[in-house]
């Protein structure tokens, strides 16, 4: 798929500001979460761990839509890893993950009245932070309908 269609797609599930407005903290803070626990997960190439590897698959899946939104989530990720390490508690990681969630969750059923993107196409789980980072420096128009 292209930028432009996953884009497009996340879009018409999220149309409201009140849900945008959820899913900025939610999906920050899910981020946060994921990368805080997956910290806990060492690999054999110190000082890597899971939450590395992680940063470096979904930035070749960003890049490779387009260079400016992936490299606003390479810089994302990074200082979101960067925050885990300093925390150093998977459990604070846990409780962000978990209020992400909880986040999301009153975004679709209190603004947006619809189910998460996700339940369509699970490619929308990666393509969240992007449509945030688009809506801020808008490197694809969105649909003009």
């Amino acid at each position: 798929m292209t930028l432009g269609a996953l884009l497009d797609d996340y879009g018409s599930y999220h149309r409201t500001r009140g849900n945008l407005v959820c899913h900025a903290f939610g999906i920050t803070l899910i981020l946060y979460g994921l990368l805080a626990l997956l910290l806990a997960v060492p690999l054999p190439v110190a000082p890597w761990t899971a939450a590395e590897a992680l940063i470096l698959a979904a930035t070749l899946f960003y890049l490779r839509l387009n260079l400016l939104l992936g490299a606003a989530m390479l810089a994302e990720a990074t200082l979101l890893d960067l925050l885990a390490r300093a925390v150093g508690d998977w459990r604070f990681g846990l409780a962000a993950f978990v209020l992400g969630w909880i986040f999301q969750a009153v975004g679709h059923a209190r603004f947006e009245r619809n189910k998460p993107a996700f339940f369509q196409n699970l490619i929308h789980l990666l393509v969240g932070p992007l449509f945030l980072w688009n809506e801020l420096i808008r490197v694809w128009p969105g649909d003009p309908a």
